[in-house]
């Protein structure tokens, strides 16, 4: 299949440029097929982050598929649950791989889970999406449907070892309402790269809850594209970032339809020798897409010496016709001053700790709406706040 060029960005520093893209879009293609995609030497702007060796031979075709991961489903009433192959119409419909990694698990995958939920139905239970790795490499490939009017929650939870590449895709009809909470907690050998692609219809809402925890490498790709006016997309995300490991999450929203919206915010805390984190948040408002209302926010939260970020929010703007455009961020050490401040008033200085990493993520984990996770998710910072090497 053809591939297709993706359009450029804009400058790291917040100014907007057009016709003078420096971001990682430039010269990038999107394409079904993993021959349109050069092998990535870790020069090029979008790899220079990502530690290739580590990728287990997931971005050079070394990889071969000899492992698995179980996926399972629990879905209520009014959801329709298929395993499906290359075939299936549905797959590749809400958008085409990106960059090589991504086109590899598009080549590689055999089967694809499709979880369909049928229009104008409100589901008052989550959809429950386990993806348990099993060992060795796998490429796998989910599809999330839900039509016209509908409302859903679903619920992917990754854990285990595994060396996994995959696309995701969500098709959110006209008027319907979408919100996936999207969880790594996979062990801490595990490497897991894929991109995540959501095509939103005419006046429908989706929202993506991205927790990064788990694994040796995980590296993200949301994507946002907009099928008609009227859509709003809320990307919020949180990440624990720990010895030696490297989470990297790079997001593009394409404004290319009028009186769309979007919101962006990913928060992280970081703590070990070589924990690195990663965060691109590329916005590209087309000449035609008049109206659109955006912002993007990154803030990072480093708790001990060791650790790096890198935080590049980019902005295009191709008209002046719209309603508001904006992104910011910031990367801070943990402040001795909140800490004495806690400990002044008698709470002892583990639990002061505590507190100040739980108002830091309380926010976004409180967008998740669901208790039970929400709990889970604070105790999972908390045990890693006790395996601090501070």
């Amino acid at each position: 299949m053809a591939a297709e060029t993706i359009p450029a960005g804009s400058t790291t520093d917040g100014a907007i440029q057009v016709g003078q893209p420096t971001d990682a879009r430039v010269g990038a293609i999107a394409s079904y097929d993993v021959a349109d995609f050069p092998v990535p030497h870790g020069r090029e702007e979008d790899w220079r982050f990502t530690p290739l060796e580590r990728l287990r031979g997931l971005h050079d075709g070394t990889a071969e598929a000899t492992g698995g991961v179980r996926v399972e489903v629990s879905a209520p009433e009014g959801v329709t649950v298929e395993t499906v192959d290359r075939t299936d119409p549905r797959l590749g419909k809400a958008g085409k791989p990106v960059d090589r990694v991504a086109a590899q698990a598009y080549s590689s995958f055999e089967k694809a889970s499709v979880v369909s939920v049928a229009k104008e139905t409100v589901l008052t239970e989550p959809v429950r999406i386990s993806v348990h790795g099993e060992g060795g490499t796998a490429y796998g490939h989910q599809v999330v449907e839900v039509g016209a009017f509908a409302e859903a929650v679903v619920v992917i939870d990754h854990t285990g070892d595994a060396t996994l590449a995959a696309n995701v895709e969500y098709l959110i009809g006209d008027g319907a309402k979408l919100t996936v909470v999207s969880i790594q907690d996979w062990d801490d050998t595990a490497v897991h790269a894929a991109q995540h692609t959501a095509l939103v219809g005419r006046d429908a809402t989706f929202k993506s809850v991205v927790v990064t925890f788990g694994g040796d490498l995980v590296r993200l790709h949301p994507r946002v594209i907009y099928g008609a006016p009227g859509g709003e997309a809320e990307l919020y995300g949180l990440y624990f970032t720990d010895n030696g490991q490297h989470q990297e999450h790079r997001l593009f929203i394409d404004h290319d339809t009028p009186h769309c919206r979007s919101n962006v915010a990913y928060k992280g805390a970081l703590q070990g020798k070589d924990a690195h984190a990663v965060w691109i948040g590329d916005v590209l408002i087309r000449a035609a897409a008049e109206g659109t209302d955006t912002y993007e926010l990154n803030r990072n939260l480093v708790l001990t010496d060791g650790a790096r970020v890198d935080s590049v929010p980019n902005l295009e703007i191709e008209t002046g016709e719209i309603v508001g455009a904006g992104h910011a961020s910031a990367t801070g050490r943990f402040e001795d001053e909140q800490l004495f401040y806690l400990m002044a008033r008698g709470i002892p200085a583990d639990e002061a700790r505590r507190l100040v990493v739980r108002g830091f993520f309380a926010e976004l984990v409180q967008q998740i709406g669901i208790p039970e996770l929400e709990e889970r998710l604070i105790a999972k910072i908390e045990a890693e706040l006790k395996a601090s090497v501070a």
